[in-house]
């Protein structure tokens, strides 16, 4: 055998029994939840409050107040003050984006509640489509923090 043979057999060799580099690092640990904090608290609080409001608007035809336009602007102001934290905090993760696009959002819905509020059947719709919006601002605060993909 020559001696390039050789060197080439024992290149593959040594590449075939040499441990195995890893792929990917450890499993990265799942940022800390903030279900506890106060701010976080007070919007999951502020939510439930106003989806039971908004349940109990459908199917009554009944007003919506300057009242609640005004908590859902202030639940508004406190989802962007929650993103602003996270990101204050250089948190690189899904909760950051949700509560950003939860108060663009809530004005939204609350417009095409307004907008719909002499068809009975749309601005049912228009509820029930805040409801879900608001049920998603308390479970995203308060579900278990993933890991990063």
């Amino acid at each position: 055998m020559s001696c390039d043979a050789a060197a080439s057999v024992a290149f593959f060799w040594l590449a075939a029994t040499a441990p195995m580099a890893p792929t990917h690092g450890p499993a990265a640990a799942p940022p800390p939840s903030v279900a506890s904090e106060p701010l976080f608290v007070d919007i999951v609080k502020r939510a439930k409050t106003l989806k039971a409001q908004v349940d109990a608007f459908r199917g009554t035809g009944k007003p919506i107040t300057p009242a609640f336009h005004a908590a859902i602007s202030e639940l508004s102001d406190l989802d962007m003050k929650g993103h602003l934290t996270l990101a204050q905090r250089g948190t690189d993760g899904d909760l950051k984006c949700i509560l950003r696009g939860i108060s663009q959002d809530l004005p939204l819905k609350l417009a095409a509640v307004d907008a719909a509020a002499a068809d009975r059947k749309a601005r049912d719709t228009a509820l029930r489509d805040m409801s879900y919006l608001l049920n998603d601002n308390v479970e995203v605060i308060t579900a278990p923090p993933a890991p990063p993909a």
